[in-house]
């Protein structure tokens, strides 16, 4: 009797050792399982050159964390789908992603008609999406699921601007006001924070002009706000048209008090094409490399040593601080579960390269935007004051 109870009580004890060794397997082989982000970026066609800096930001985060243990001590892996610059391939290809390649996370998108056009998908999906968005109007559709940190608003894009402007004394500000302006989404989601600063500043707009892209010359709007003697220019654009707004104002002798640019003058290309000229003209911006949150650091180092990059790309930035948050959003709820990371936006901070927010029933942090003027060739950080790399320069000097 004694010695079946010994060989029971060993079987038993083997037994327990067979099945402890199986469940460290599954729990080692759980942990090796990759976490699949999946999405699309326009790595061909129109947008693709800023497409490509996205991806690398994304990369660069994936590969940062991968290096220290991966997230909830899995690997990442990113599957990035080419939507060739089409806002239809993108909701096409989000929903394979989804529906075939069964990914655990969303990637966020650009530009902002392609984060408008899937949305309404992470929501059908019930995934956290984590992107730029598409102005205003994405985020008032009663989207749960969807978040900006930081998101590019137009409707905040002269915020900081007006704020500053505000600290100029009333004898010396503008009077004037001359507002052209793209007609399309971007350039109209501009005009709110436009309308309010000038109004609550006591500034009269005397031109108020929509035009058609491509713009094929600036030089009879600049004619017109010249004639109108208006000292202060809107040229709410892109990189393009921006371009030659400044030099129709140069030839035509067009010198207001202060030039505010809607997109473009935040990246290096826009001194490499004016030089000297691009100098002074203020625009707004969502991140900036210089800002005072912890991680620039590593943008800035990233930036030379792997792309020989002076300053780090904006988008690169984008791409980095939306891999921030979702990566804190899955830590903070502790797994995968959709609903739990969305319900832990809901009520926590997330920490970011581009500032720290807190998100509303909307999906999006405060209202802010970080007012930037390009100085000697470079875009300077001018407001809000805790985070300035340079005084502004105002009035804007004389064309030389």
């Amino acid at each position: 009797m004694r010695k079946r109870f010994s060989g029971n009580f060993l079987m038993l004890v083997v037994g327990l050792g067979v099945v402890f060794t199986l469940c460290q397997a599954m729990e080692v082989s759980a942990q090796e399982k990759p976490i699949v982000i999946g999405g699309t970026l326009p790595l061909t066609g129109t947008f693709s050159a800023t497409g490509k800096w996205v991806e690398k930001g994304y990369q660069f985060w994936a590969d940062e964390v991968n290096a220290k243990g991966g997230v909830l001590r899995r690997p990442v892996k990113l599957i990035i789908y080419d939507d060739k610059s089409d806002a239809k391939e993108a909701v096409s290809l989000l929903e394979k992603a989804i529906t075939v390649d069964k990914v655990d996370l969303l990637l966020g998108g650009y530009p902002g008609t392609a984060c408008t056009a899937v949305m309404p998908l992470a929501e059908k999906y019930k995934m956290v999406y984590v992107s730029m968005g598409g102005h205003m109007k994405s985020f008032s559709q009663g989207y749960t699921y969807s978040f900006g940190s930081p998101p590019l608003m137009g409707e905040w894009w002269y915020l900081g601007f007006f704020q500053w402007l505000a600290t100029v004394p009333a004898d010396k500000r503008p009077k004037k006001a001359a507002v052209y302006t793209m007609n399309n989404p971007i350039g109209l989601a501009l005009m709110e924070s436009l309308y309010k600063g000038c109004k609550d500043l006591g500034i009269e707009i005397v031109i108020d002009e929509k035009y058609n892209l491509p713009l094929t010359t600036a030089d009879s709007m600049i004619t017109k706000a010249k004639q109108m003697k208006a000292d202060l220019l809107f040229a709410n654009g892109m990189f393009p048209d921006g371009v030659m707004t400044l030099r129709a104002c140069k030839v035509l002798g067009y010198s207001p008090l202060a030039i505010a640019q809607g997109i473009g003058s935040v990246i290096p290309e826009w001194t490499k094409e004016l030089g000297k000229d691009g100098d002074s003209v203020f625009s707004g911006t969502s991140w900036h490399y210089k800002l005072k949150y912890p991680g620039n650091d590593k943008i800035i180092k990233a930036a030379k040593e792997k792309f020989n990059e002076e300053e780090p790309p904006l988008y690169f930035g984008f791409g980095y601080a939306w891999m921030q948050t979702l990566q804190q959003g899955v830590e903070g709820a502790q797994g995968l579960d959709q609903t739990k990371i969305r319900d832990w936006f809901k009520s926590n901070e997330v920490k970011t390269i581009a500032g720290n927010f807190r998100f509303d029933e909307k999906g999006l942090p405060k209202p802010f935007v970080y007012l930037t003027q390009v100085i000697d060739g470079k875009a300077e950080l001018i407001w809000p004051p805790d985070m300035r790399t340079r005084e502004a320069v105002y009035p804007k000097p004389a064309w030389k």
